[in-house]
């Protein structure tokens, strides 16, 4: 095929990285994928993403491009990545992407699931994909709170830019909590996220849910900049479930 750019949708366990970029010191997720890709005879500096994932924190459907030789099918080349990929990490599927696209800037929105369960003992075979909450929460609070979520808003009070001197403006397209067996789910689709801003919701949302804040909390802090609970929820729970261009 000679060429080309190449579009991955990579899933991982986030548990065991610092990270999705690449650092000086760490185990990332970038790092790890680009050590794969070399080993395929990769001649590049850095492979583009969809998003810079958190210490911790997991993917379902995250997005890398990269520009490769590549002389067999796109299956082929997910089979081989897989090869040299470490357990924890994998390549979903492989798709021929034109020359100029970008899996950040080109991306229309993010979808995010954050998931919580409810029991007073901690559960180690859960403890690494969810955060245990107790006391139990009442979902029809925290989804009242989660409608003040929607639309285009100055959400700095809840996230702090992904670069440097960055907007803190953002549009939630849908914010929902879900039961889901004997936990919860909270999938929030936007265009995108500033840095720990689905994690500080996710925390607010529980205490509300909890009945430790009002239902008005998210609302209020949105319209005034100011977020006066402190706390952000674990990364274990938060999984970038997709990229949708």
């Amino acid at each position: 095929m000679g060429t080309a750019h190449y579009k991955i949708i990579l899933a991982y366990n986030g548990t065991a990285f610092a990270g999705f970029q690449r650092q000086a010191t760490g185990r990332t997720v970038q790092a790890e994928f680009e050590t794969a890709l070399k080993k395929l005879g990769w001649e590049g500096n850095y492979v583009l993403a969809a998003g810079r994932t958190d210490t911790g924190v997991h993917a379902r459907g995250q997005v890398v491009s990269f520009h490769l030789t590549w002389k067999h099918s796109t299956e082929d080349l997910r089979n081989a990545l897989n090869h040299y990929l470490p357990p924890d990490m994998a390549a979903q599927s492989v798709s021929v992407v034109p020359v100029d696209f970008h899996p950040r800037y080109d991306a229309k929105w993010r979808h995010y699931r954050y998931r919580i369960y409810c029991q007073p003992m901690r559960d180690p075979l859960k403890a690494g994909f969810a955060w245990r909450v107790w006391p139990d929460v009442q979902i029809d609070r925290m989804n009242t709170a989660a409608k003040g979520l929607i639309g285009s808003h100055d959400f700095g009070a809840f996230g702090s830019p992904t670069t440097e001197n960055g907007v803190t403006v953002r549009e939630v397209y849908s914010a929902e909590w879900s039961a889901d067996g004997d936990g919860y789910n909270f999938d929030i689709i936007g265009n995108a996220f500033l840095f720990h801003m689905v994690r500080r919701i996710a925390f607010v949302l529980v205490s509300i849910g909890q009945g430790a804040a009002s239902v008005d909390l998210i609302a209020k802090s949105i319209k005034s900049g100011q977020l006066t609970l402190t706390g952000l929820a674990p990364a274990a729970g938060l999984v970038l479930e997709a990229v949708g261009y």
